[in-house]
């Protein structure tokens, strides 16, 4: 019996985990499960999973969801960051799924290390964040990261019969989003509800918009560098409209190792939660002939500058990449409220990151640093340009 918790548990990638548990549940057992403020859902997994132990991040939400159960469930209840720390180092549990989204995730990650659990990784601002600091400390702590994104996954998988050391370059896949194709002209007029509309995958909110900007490829590209020990120019992104092959490796003798499949996060999901072994599911089978054509494009990083602010980010280094995650995180929340346009992400994202003077990053305390002088920065942007 595999025993874990879930940080995020009625998201995207926490509920379709539960999916995977649901598949599996003579072998997976839910210890402790967190949620921000969806109390309907908590409860019914409450009622179904019997967490011992679950956070929601909102204080009052939290007294409400005790209101909510019967009497006799004796899961105990908490909220804020103490809670979702508490999740993450919940004693019984060996596998900590980061399914949180935005930097919120950072501490309780770095407190899962510490307490030497695996980490199925799927919260990927902890490493764009903290990069080298957060793999020194897990190597440190002897904690296991399994990547749960779709493309990492991939990438972990070419490598597992190979030798790092002959990695001549990762192809992370992307599908280019509702918006591929389209040039800037074309997205000064588009709405929150065009780049919600993503041909492929079924994610969260703010996802879906990195998607649309390729933002998330260039957090992916970010984290693939930490994640497997790369420079930034070994690191190709290509457009891959039908999200069939999710990324590989090309080796130093130039033949290459992919990983295919559906696009359905339930199959890197198990694989990390139950790796190094490969078990049976019901998900549907790949039938090539079925789809026909596999396409490639380059990326148009002209119009979709924020794939090539990451990887300036990166090759900046120190707390750039940080400042470039919380700007992101703000430009998309004002975007998803229509307080600014599509192409506002960009512009501020870039404008932000070429005001920031980059530190080393020896805490977690200078990376949250770094965050926090990025929502001043733009709050005074926002002020001085009204």
């Amino acid at each position: 019996m595999k025993y874990i918790s879930i940080l995020g548990s009625t998201g995207s990638i926490g509920t379709q985990t539960l999916d995977v548990v649901r598949e599996h549940s003579t072998e997976i057992k839910v210890c402790a499960i967190t949620g921000n403020n969806n109390t309907e859902l908590l409860k019914s997994q409450i009622l179904e999973f019997n967490p011992k132990l679950v956070c929601v991040m909102n204080e009052e939400k939290a007294l409400q969801l005790k209101k909510m159960l019967p009497t006799d469930i004796k899961t105990e209840i908490m909220s804020g960051m103490e809670g979702l720390i508490a999740a993450a180092e919940y004693e019984e549990s060996e596998i900590i799924v980061t399914a949180v989204s935005g930097m919120i995730g950072l501490k309780p990650t770095i407190a899962a290390i510490k307490k030497h659990k695996t980490i199925a990784l799927a919260n990927k601002e902890t490493l764009v964040t903290g990069g080298s600091y957060i793999m020194n400390l897990a190597k440190e702590y002897k904690a296991d990261i399994l990547p749960v994104d779709s493309e990492h996954s991939a990438i972990f998988q070419s490598l597992m019969a190979n030798d790092k050391k002959a990695i001549n370059k990762i192809v992370l896949t992307a599908s280019g989003g509702p918006f591929r194709g389209k040039n800037s002209e074309f997205l000064k007029n588009v709405t929150l509800e065009d780049a919600l509309k993503h041909p492929n995958w079924s994610m969260g909110r703010k996802i879906t918009v990195d998607s649309a900007t390729l933002m998330n490829k260039g957090l992916e590209v970010i984290e693939a560098k930490f994640l497997f020990d790369v420079k930034p120019e070994q690191i190709e992104v290509v457009v891959h409209p039908q999200s069939i092959i999710h990324s590989g490796i090309e080796f130093e003798d130039h033949s290459t190792i992919a990983q295919l499949g559906h696009p359905d996060m339930r199959v890197p999901i198990q694989f990390a939660l139950f790796y190094p072994r490969r078990v049976q599911n019901s998900y549907k089978s790949l039938s090539l002939t079925e789809i026909g054509n596999l396409t490639f494009e380059k990326p148009d990083v002209g119009t979709f500058k924020c794939l090539k602010l990451a990887f300036y980010a990166l090759e900046t280094g120190g707390t750039m990449p940080a400042v470039l995650n919380a700007s992101n995180e703000i430009c998309v929340s004002l975007f998803l409220n229509k307080k600014i346009s599509f192409l506002d992400i960009g512009n501020i994202n870039e404008k932000v990151m070429l005001s920031h003077t980059p530190a080393e990053i020896d805490s977690v305390e200078t990376i949250l640093e770094a965050e926090e002088w990025t929502r001043r920065t733009i709050a005074e942007r926002l002020r001085n340009n009204r």
